[in-house]
């Protein structure tokens, strides 16, 4: 029990909460917790009078004094720890504090600082939120998952910690990145944070610092791999799909060589969803469909080079080669026109190490026969640029300066408008910054970037830079599907959720504009991005609503805002 009921009248409007606890329990649940903003009754029926100051304010006053405490911070990981905090006190002034200052916050709770702070997770740690289910328990995921609070759930986000960002296998501190996700539903897509729930699947880790820190709170033991992993992902999904069956299940940070495989598993079995492949897939077509339309092209007559083909690579290319197909072409001529380029160089068929996700974007190394190369075994993304000539280059290796100025100035001597999306963060870990792509390309560059730039003045004009942030769809993604209970999450809803998202781009109005929204207009995007994944599921049959409710009805059902409602005693 959380320990709290809204009840709610004829209309579905929350009217007022019921609860049971009183004192300093009241105070201490931060769901609950309305710390000054107690009425001077609820003070007396609680039992708080004398807990608290004199002064009764409102949330207003409450989120005012808390950004002046807020500005007294000085690092940004010192922001983030005085964020969280806040959100184990009191969770309606947390996110009505954070839904003001959302430019300013979001990449404080989310990335890049969110990266920060997951290596520090252990030595950081203060109060546990969400569940941990380590392969050690792993014959009493049952229970665990009956521990869990909330009880009703339409949201879980887990991860095993091994692909966190750009920053590798981060263990148990993976959780760090499911919390910071489902504070970005709540906060760009409006999800009830009281029915969300953090996973930390704890299957050891490979990293050596983490198993040699005396500090490090997860299994000390390295990763489970192969059937183990296998079995205990299985256990794992199958007891959420007995307890809960309509949540909304989404996969974070899972390592590149289990997240397809998961996704492909699961997909017709629960309402599943990746955020690295999916959810960055998603975005970066939106960015790339917006600038194949500022610059009056056709996606399907782009030559595209991605640098990483790992999980967000795949993902991107994965939407890309779909958007093409519907676009009128066939599955060979969309693959043509894609070049992968991974650790070991450019994947080819005489790549030595493909994985199955990257064999389909595996060109005949005969294609490369009249390539003047400096290595044939690793053809080098230089290389590739200088043959191919793309019009479009993206990121996500987590190479940080991977696109030099060579290599910008060769694509941009053979195209009018080069677009240019490094994606990879934390920032540090981006392949350019756009202060050089504007100034290399003498402004021509269209760009979308992974982590937060500030504007670039070029020629005495400001540039705003658009931040291909997932925030812009998986949060009206999730709130799409939970709002018309999806049984599963169809490639048609995404194609829906990306669709929608292109048609909220600027250059829709100004080929100039940049290429997506600010994020403090992520709130009704979300809405949009909702209404048409829950219309495409709709058409699918995939909705387990009542078929004459209305969409838009339904989506307002399970949005949530922060503000405070009057408290009575249960009995």
């Amino acid at each position: 029990m959380q320990g709290f009921k809204l009840i709610r009248n004829k209309d579905g409007d929350i009217t007022h909460i019921e609860t049971h606890l009183q004192g300093y329990d009241l105070l201490s649940n931060p769901k609950l917790n309305k710390g000054c903003a107690f009425t001077r009754e609820e003070r007396e029926q609680f039992k708080l009078t004398g807990l608290l100051p004199h002064q009764v304010e409102t949330l207003e006053q409450q989120a005012a004094r808390m950004y002046a405490q807020y500005q007294e911070q000085r690092t940004n990981l010192g922001k983030f720890i005085y964020l969280n905090m806040l959100h184990d006190y009191n969770e309606t002034l947390f996110y009505k504090l954070t839904s003001q200052h959302l430019e300013e916050m979001l990449p404080i709770i989310y990335t890049p600082t969110v990266g920060e702070a997951v290596e520090r997770f252990s030595i950081q740690h203060r109060k546990s939120r969400g569940l941990y289910i380590s392969y050690a328990d792993r014959n009493h995921i049952d229970a665990i998952l009956a521990n869990r609070l909330p009880e009703e759930v339409d949201l879980i986000v887990a991860t095993d910690g091994e692909a966190v960002l750009g920053i590798g296998d981060q263990g148990i501190g993976g959780m760090g990145i499911s919390i910071a996700k489902l504070s970005v539903y709540t906060l760009c897509g409006g999800i009830n944070p009281h029915r969300v729930l953090p996973v930390q699947l704890d299957v050891g880790t490979n990293n050596p610092h983490l198993l040699a820190d005396p500090m490090y709170l997860g299994w000390r033991h390295e990763r489970i791999s192969g059937d183990a992993y296998d079995e205990f992902i299985a256990a794992f999904v199958k007891s959420v799909t007995k307890k809960l069956p309509h949540t909304f299940l989404h996969w974070e940070d899972i390592g590149r060589d289990n997240a397809q495989r998961i996704l492909s598993q699961y997909r017709n079995e629960a309402c599943v969803f990746n955020g690295d492949m999916q959810g960055t897939g998603s975005v970066a077509l939106a960015s790339v469909l917006a600038a194949t339309q500022a610059t009056r092209n056709k996606l399907i007559d782009q030559r595209i080079v991605i640098f990483g083909a790992g999980t967000a690579g795949i993902g991107i290319a994965n939407q890309i080669i779909s958007a093409m197909q519907r676009q009128g072409l066939s599955e060979k001529e969309a693959y043509a026109r894609l070049w992968l380029i991974d650790r070991d160089g450019l994947l080819t068929s005489a790549s030595k190490s493909l994985l199955p996700f990257q064999k389909p974007y595996a060109h005949d190394i005969q294609e490369c026969a009249n390539w003047r190369l400096e290595n044939r075994e690793n053809i080098s993304l230089h290389d590739v640029v200088s043959h191919v000539k793309p019009n479009i280059l993206i990121g996500c290796s987590t190479v940080g300066g991977a696109f030099t100025e060579n290599i910008i100035k060769t694509m941009a001597a053979h195209v009018e408008t080069p677009i240019i999306m490094p994606l990879s963060n934390p920032t540090p870990k981006s392949e350019a910054t756009p202060a050089d792509l504007i100034h290399w390309t003498q402004g021509k560059a269209i760009i979308a970037t992974g982590s937060p730039f500030p504007d670039v003045m070029y020629e005495g004009c400001p540039i705003r830079i658009s931040q291909s942030n997932n925030a812009f769809s998986f949060p009206g993604i999730g709130l799409g599907a939970i709002a018309i209970k999806a049984k599963h999450l169809s490639d048609d809803m995404l194609w829906a959720a990306t669709d929608a998202l292109s048609q909220c781009s600027p250059t829709n109005h100004d080929p100039k504009a940049p290429l997506l929204p600010k994020l403090s207009e992520t709130k009704s995007i979300s809405r949009h991005v909702a209404f048409a994944v829950a219309l495409q599921a709709r058409k699918e049959g995939l909705a387990e609503i009542d078929p004459q409710l209305d969409l838009n009805q339904a989506i307002n059902r399970v949005t949530w805002e922060p503000q405070y409602y009057p408290y009575r005693k249960s009995c």
